[in-house]
């Protein structure tokens, strides 16, 4: 039973990823700091992502921002994955700009159990 959870892990995992090139080609992501942070301001952001391996104080900005501005945040992937989801060198953050693309987001961050971090 485990082992079929973890390949459906997998699977939602994978399927972010390609959600997420796909919201990149269609032009719907805001990709690092600057952008994802002018995004959030901006009132554009429909969801933020934060790599896993980004340093405590990025995360932390990052969570802060998006709480403020009410917007679903989640710590998920690598910077390198973020990156090559998106056809670029390494992401520590994006935002996602499009209700669409977000809202299958996180319906799969759900099948991972991910929290939105904001809402501790």
């Amino acid at each position: 039973m485990s082992e079929q959870k973890e390949i459906l892990s997998n699977k939602s995992r994978n399927k972010v990823f390609s959600y997420l090139g796909l919201a990149q080609k269609a032009g719907k992501i805001a990709a690092g700091e600057f952008l994802t942070e002018g995004a959030i301001k901006a009132g554009k952001a429909k969801l933020v992502l934060v790599s896993e391996d980004a340093s405590n104080n990025t995360k932390k900005n990052f969570i802060d921002c998006a709480d403020y501005y009410k917007v679903p945040v989640y710590v998920f992937g690598t910077k390198d994955e973020i990156g090559h989801a998106l056809g670029k060198e390494f992401r520590a953050s994006l935002a996602v700009l499009e209700d669409g693309f977000a809202r299958q987001i996180v319906l799969l961050f759900n099948e991972l159990e991910l929290v939105d971090q904001r809402r501790r």
